[in-house]
């Protein structure tokens, strides 16, 4: 049987050596990129079982309190050899909003949001308004700067539900004789995971949940307070979903204005033109469009 020379021999030890450590694709091993090696322990998300409750105990509004969105993640962060920040959260968008109050035959209160509903953008932010882009800035995110020299591993989360007022009575030159006779509301939310690169801005999403809060509720403003609502539907939402693939996140959810910001209350009676109650407190430019 014919040896092979010495040099292939050397050759063959060196690429069953490589293989051995899994570097079948070069002669070198290249070292996995960092921020591909932030990864996701564990992730959790729900919405509380408990139905949508009602609050008849002011004569001038009615409130409603939805149960809670809620989402928490651990993460690990590896070592960082430099001088990097990396800050991890929750990003929150959202993504279309029905949010009207009915007074019979008389018209309808909203809450709009203008260039999400005429489609300019795809989603709108719902940071807190300070720490944008992140939701929030408490257990909502957690700082790691480095050098680091081992693992660091840490817990974020998040938690979101609906608590407004509505009037009694039309918002607009009516007199307080209670009107209202329903309320509907649907508004869907794509929240991210998300590491940043607090120097450069470089980012990756780590996962994606999507959610969705919904309600009817019907009034009878002729019955005594405190008897007037009924939660119609749901008694219990649709469940959170954690997509498989990440969706990336619309520059209009990065940055001013937040959905709290822009939206505007708007007055639709069924005879007349419509009036604007409140006015968005933020008023949109090209420039926020295109960060």
């Amino acid at each position: 049987m014919r040896r092979l020379p010495q040099d292939c021999l050397n050759l063959l030890e060196i690429a069953l050596v490589l293989n051995a450590m899994g570097c079948i694709q070069s002669l070198s091993c290249k070292p996995k990129v960092f921020k591909e090696s932030i990864s996701v322990l564990e992730i959790k998300s729900s919405i509380d079982s408990t139905p949508t409750s009602i609050d008849e105990s002011s004569n001038v509004v009615l409130r409603y309190r939805t149960p809670h969105f809620r989402a928490t993640a651990q993460v690990l962060v590896p070592p960082i050899s430099g001088n990097e920040t990396w800050r991890v959260g929750w990003i929150q968008g959202c993504n279309h909003m029905e949010f009207y109050n009915y007074y019979g035959d008389l018209g309808k209160s909203s809450w709009e949001l203008p260039d999400l509903e005429q489609g300019k953008i795809p989603a709108i932010s719902d940071s807190d308004g300070v720490n944008y882009p992140w939701y929030g800035n408490t257990t909502e995110t957690c700082t790691v700067t480095g050098p680091t020299i081992r693992d660091t591993k840490f817990t974020v989360s998040m938690n979101d539900n609906f608590y407004p007022s509505v009037t009694w009575a039309v918002p607009v030159n009516q007199g307080n004789t209670p009107k209202l006779t329903g309320i509907h509301r649907d508004q869907s939310f794509t929240t991210w995971l998300v590491a940043i690169n607090m120097a450069s801005g470089e980012h990756v999403i780590l996962q994606t949940i999507k959610w969705r809060m919904k309600l009817e509720i019907t009034v009878n403003p002729s019955l005594s307070q405190g008897q007037r609502a009924k939660l119609k539907e749901p008694f219990t939402q649709e469940q959170p979903r954690v997509l498989s693939k990440n969706e990336p996140i619309p520059p209009s959810a990065l940055v001013k204005p937040n959905a709290n910001d822009a939206q505007v209350l708007m007055w639709r009676p069924n005879n007349g033109k419509p009036v604007v109650v409140i006015a968005p407190r933020h008023q949109w430019v090209k420039a926020d469009r295109t960060p």
